[in-house]
């Protein structure tokens, strides 16, 4: 009789923490920073992200991409660069993750982190106070970690732009994150490049293409156009910090006060001419980006063609090369083009991620990501909604969140403007539940870019009258929760029903202690 072995048992390797965070990109980092305020040097901290490092879409985009905003404002919490560069300077991505690194080199002085690169969430269950999580490896190896507290820092969830699919067999189709603009096979072709996209991508590439090969084609097919917020107006330099710009608590308190959930035109307008740069004939599109008066200019100078429509093929037909566009007209191009996808990250899931709620009924776990947005970035939902977290207060604040992919769906031009709103409101409670500390800490905060006396005069100016502002704020989000059905509301006044971990019936419905817009 042959002897069958018996198979080797297979362990799963199970690790116990106090707090852990799924996600190492900005949101991440900054909800590992404010969790190490509130934890003691003998508690641990998971820190888990499928890529192989910190720094989350910082990873994985294109090479030559530099900050929207001066260096010392992309941080976590209050930890401050070592880069030596001037307080203006727009740092690299190398630079931005070699400062990732560092904050976390920075949060392991006040508590454990223990770190896993390389790992995915699979699942996550509560029981009996404790959130179990599954993740896999690179490998395929899996792993449980149990934690008391999970916070699920997804972000925007951005993953690389692959080249545009198109017909024609004699162009050269590609993507920035895959094929740097200023590498050897660019360089080594002198042919047309034709830029599809309006947005920062689009503006970095086209500003590489035209500084590191003066004189070469480089168009734009810019779909409905985009402006910018003017990198000049809002950071000036120099003694101008003491006189100069306007702190962003200032723009973003106006725009609450100036949109009522459906003036969404005359908000834009207002805000593009009196902070805006562009270079597009039309601008319907705006989503928190930052440009220079002199980056504009050089784009706009070295631009041999700027189209307003959207690609839609290239096709090879009579012997030519042509560019259809969505309109139903069509552009000959020399063959041998390159046709560049900028088309943008963010707000794109396609199919979008379920709905979950930025908080579960627990209390235990929070979610950082687009479709229970609760501020305009990943980067202050991190913050904010650690410190509630710990402070064990999230599912009393009355909190408004917003599906932002159902509602760039429904209305786009609205977005950028509900967003604000939305930031405003949830600030203004905030500020009443969290300690005054935790607004000193926050680095991400652009009035830092200003002289201390002004910084505290908009901070005087905003606590002497965001009680006041509020009910206008929630008003208009509940004008937009009624008109386009993106909001959910958590005011305490409201109850909810769930089956499965989802809001049963219309995403208009409201969930206890907060508000959702959708």
């Amino acid at each position: 009789m042959t002897d069958i072995a018996a198979p080797a048992e297979t362990s799963i390797r199970v690790e116990r923490c106090d707090v852990c965070i799924v996600g190492a990109g900005i949101a991440g980092v900054n909800a590992l920073f404010v969790a190490s305020r509130y934890l003691s040097r003998s508690q641990k901290v998971i820190l888990v992200d499928r890529r192989d490092r910190s720094g989350g879409m910082w990873v994985d985009t294109y090479a030559y991409v530099r900050l929207h905003q001066p260096h010392g404002l992309f941080t976590a919490g209050n930890i401050k660069w070592t880069l030596g560069r001037d307080r203006s300077y727009l740092a690299t991505k190398d630079e931005v993750l070699a400062h990732f690194a560092h904050c976390l080199e920075v949060v392991r002085q006040q508590v454990q982190v223990d770190e896993y690169f390389g790992w995915a969430l699979e699942s996550h269950e509560e029981s009996d106070g404790i959130v179990r999580l599954t993740c896999k490896s690179s490998d395929g190896r899996l792993m449980v970690v149990e934690a008391k507290r999970l916070i699920k820092a997804g972000g925007f969830g951005v993953v690389p732009n692959e080249p545009l699919q198109v017909s024609s067999k004699r162009i050269v189709s590609v993507s920035p994150d895959y094929c740097d603009m200023r590498g050897d096979e660019m360089r080594a072709s002198d042919t047309p490049v034709w830029i599809v996209g309006g947005g920062k991508t689009a503006m970095d590439t086209a500003h590489a293409l035209i500084t590191e090969y003066p004189g070469r084609e480089v168009n734009l097919v810019a779909g409905s156009g985009t402006f910018f917020s003017d990198r000049d107006r809002l950071f000036p330099v120099g003694g101008r910090r003491w006189w100069g710009g306007t702190p962003a608590t200032g723009i973003f308190t106006e725009l609450g006060r100036r949109f009522d959930g459906t003036n969404e035109t005359d908000v834009a307008t207002w805000l593009r001419t009196t902070y805006g740069t562009w270079l597009t004939p039309t601008t319907g599109n705006y989503l928190l980006g930052l440009l220079s008066g002199s980056e504009n200019k050089t784009i706009a100078d070295g631009l041999n063609e700027v189209i307003m429509d959207h690609v839609v093929d290239a096709v090879d037909r009579d012997g030519e090369t042509v560019l259809v566009f969505r309109s139903g007209s069509a552009r000959t191009i020399e063959p041998g083009s390159w046709v560049v996808n900028c088309t943008g990250y963010i707000l794109r899931g396609d199919p979008p991620p379920p709905y979950e709620p930025y908080v579960s009924d627990s209390g235990a776990i929070i979610s950082l990501q687009p479709r229970s947005a609760t501020f305009h970035l990943t980067s202050y939902m991190g913050y904010f909604l650690t410190h509630l977290l710990f402070l064990d207060k999230l599912r009393e604040v009355p909190l408004y969140e917003l599906d932002a992919l159902d509602l760039r769906k429904k209305s786009n031009a609205a977005l950028p403007y509900v967003l604000g709103t939305l930031a405003v409101h949830n600030l203004s409670l905030s500020v009443d539940s969290i300690p005054s500390t935790a607004f000193v800490e926050c680095g991400i905060d652009l009035d830092h870019w200003y002289p201390l006396p002004r910084r505290m005069i908009a901070t005087t100016r905003f606590m002497l009258t965001h009680r006041r502002g509020r009910e206008h704020l929630r008003q208009t989000l509940d004008t937009v929760r009624a008109i386009r059905c993106s909001l959910r509301s958590t005011r305490p006044d409201v109850t909810h029903q769930r089956s499965g971990g989802s809001v049963v019936g219309s995403r208009c419905h409201r969930r206890r202690g907060a508000k959702n817009l959708s």
